[in-house]
């Protein structure tokens, strides 16, 4: 079984000051490639700190985290700049898009990370048009965030997501800002993602959601307290 990440021991303490906040206890968890994980749990239990550090976004305080056969602990930040933007893609319950940006600018925007900053070329940018068309947007390219509903914001958000080509998928709340319909819709794109071979690990507290989902982990206190793979209840 080849693995797309994994966590040994994983610790993250926030020190506030007065106060040290262990958000994560000693977590864990392995993540084959072509998975589709939903962290569960409450506010506070640990979900939405594991994700982060999933993405590389926080470091652990102590233990192991894998990504791709590196030991993100040992990676400098531009090794590890470099292999988030190579392995990861994100999808943020708020979007995340540019204001001024129209969405193909916002599909292309990864691109412009890469080492050394190229320019985009027309290969790169048909791709982008192509992602676009994939999500259902090919007549609203031109369009700037204000002018697309939420849901049409969270599929540039996906297509910006796989602009790079990442094995892994994070998705953090991807349907929480939106309606039960348009909730089917992203569901079925990620279904499909997954399908095609993307690993996908995804928080969410929705029993509905978490059901597209191979397996759920469910958090508390900073430890993962259970996992189940049967239908989500």
């Amino acid at each position: 079984m080849k693995l797309a990440a994994s966590l040994h021991n994983l610790h993250k303490y926030y020190d506030l000051g007065s106060v040290v906040v262990k958000a994560l206890r000693g977590v864990t968890a392995e993540f084959p490639r072509g998975d589709f994980v939903a962290i569960m749990g409450s506010s506070g239990s640990g979900k939405s700190t594991m994700l982060n550090v999933l993405g590389g976004l926080d470091r652990a305080t102590h233990g192991k985290y894998i990504l791709g056969g590196h030991d993100v602990a040992h990676l400098g930040d531009d090794d590890l700049s470099r292999i988030r933007n190579q392995m990861i893609g994100f999808i943020f319950q708020s979007y995340n898009l540019i204001a001024q940006y129209t969405a193909l600018e916002n599909i292309e925007l990864p691109l412009h990370y890469r080492p050394g900053y190229p320019a985009i070329g027309a290969a790169e940018r048909n791709r982008c048009i192509d992602l676009g068309v994939m999500v259902g947007l090919g007549d609203r390219l031109d369009h700037r965030p204000y002018q697309l509903s939420g849901g049409q914001q969270q599929r540039v958000a996906i297509a910006r997501a796989l602009v790079n080509d990442p094995e892994i998928i994070l998705a953090d709340e991807p349907t929480g800002n939106l309606d039960s319909t348009t909730e089917q819709e992203i569901m079925a794109i990620l279904d499909r993602l997954n399908r095609q071979g993307r690993t996908i690990i995804m928080v969410t507290h929705e029993t509905e959601v978490s059901k597209h989902a191979k397996r759920r982990l469910h958090m508390k206190d900073g430890l993962i307290e259970r996992e189940d793979t049967g239908p989500a209840t």
